[in-house]
């Protein structure tokens, strides 16, 4: 993944067209030359949103055979399928960053790159596919969108297509709780219930605080992200709180009020304690989304295999002109 070593001052040349470039807020695209903190830093980054796409599929893809109608089966179906495509997006952007599919693979099952924390809690009923609906791909929405805009061309071009998906995951979602919301006094409570466990492990999905983010500072002076954690927390909380309140849940924040002279909601503190500690391993789920990730590998294996094989031999056929 390294770039191909050069002479001191053409690695100062090369630097200074890097330089100009980002801050054109111009594309740095595959050909081009760039400092190796940089294309790590991508790796890490676009390979994390990767994986989590792919791992998410997980919580809700464990209500497809319970989903109370045909009509919610086949939304539920095709937002599964759409969270896979994201994955495959994401991993072809990492893949012009000369780093293979397998590699990255590899690092995931190895516990040696991360997925988002959220996907490490459980799904306890039917209304936390709304609830994840909601929240969860609505605070994707806001970290995402500004990736529209990132410096690094491929990762910029397929964050397109995914936020226009996430933006209709989001309006499922809330439809589903809205819909809820309007039935007995149990789907209600079921509701309440599910937003009352989400609505701290979403506002953790940002990140630690900007002053404990140690990669924040870096990936905005480079302009791979466009927000620090706590703007786009900030953002998730004024644009969630009038939706929860047209919803008729309640936020389970004591602190969460209007602030008037900053025209933001003020809101509490997560605890960073429960999200450091999802993060190495020992969340709700952490165990049970690795060992279903590695099963799946495991048993694509014979397809992997079987793809190479008629790969390897259609191109033997074509050099030898067979058709």
């Amino acid at each position: 993944m390294a770039a191909t070593p050069v002479e001191p001052a053409e690695r100062e040349r090369l630097q200074a067209g890097f330089d100009a470039t980002i801050a054109r807020a111009d594309r740095i695209e595959p050909r081009d030359w760039m400092p190796d903190d940089y294309r790590r830093t991508l790796v890490r980054q676009i390979a994390q949103h990767a994986h989590s796409e792919i791992i998410g599929m997980q919580p809700e893809g464990n209500w497809i055979g319970r989903a109370p109608s045909l009509r919610r089966k086949a939304i539920l179906l095709a937002k599964v399928q759409d969270e896979a495509g994201h994955g495959l997006y994401l991993y072809s952007a990492c893949e012009t960053l000369g780093v293979s599919r397998a590699e990255l693979t590899e690092m995931l099952l190895s516990g040696r790159q991360k997925y988002s924390s959220i996907f490490n809690y459980p799904t306890l009923s039917y209304a936390d596919v709304g609830t994840i609906g909601w929240l969860v791909d609505g605070a994707a929405i806001c970290n995402q969108v500004p990736l529209c805009r990132t410096s690094y061309g491929p990762y910029g071009r397929a964050m397109i297509r995914i936020c226009k998906e996430e933006s209709f995951h989001q309006r499922q979602g809330y439809e589903l709780l809205m819909t809820m919301m309007r039935g007995t006094d149990g789907q209600r409570a079921m509701v309440q219930e599910s937003v009352d466990r989400f609505w701290w492990p979403s506002l953790m999905m940002f990140g630690p605080p900007d002053a404990e983010s140690p990669n924040s500072a870096r990936s905005m002076a480079w302009g791979v992200k466009r927000n620090s954690n706590d703007e786009l927390r900030q953002k998730f909380v004024d644009m969630t709180v009038p939706q929860a309140e047209a919803l008729g849940v309640t936020l389970p924040d004591p602190a969460l009020r209007w602030n008037a002279e900053r025209a933001h909601y003020d809101f509490g503190e997560p605890d960073w304690e429960e999200f450091a500690q999802v993060l190495r391993g020992n969340g709700p789920c952490n165990a049970q989304r690795m060992a279903h990730r590695r099963a799946a590998h495991e048993d694509g294996a014979w397809v992997r295999e079987a793809a190479t094989a008629f790969a390897a031999r259609t191109a033997e056929n074509a050099k030898e002109g067979v058709r």
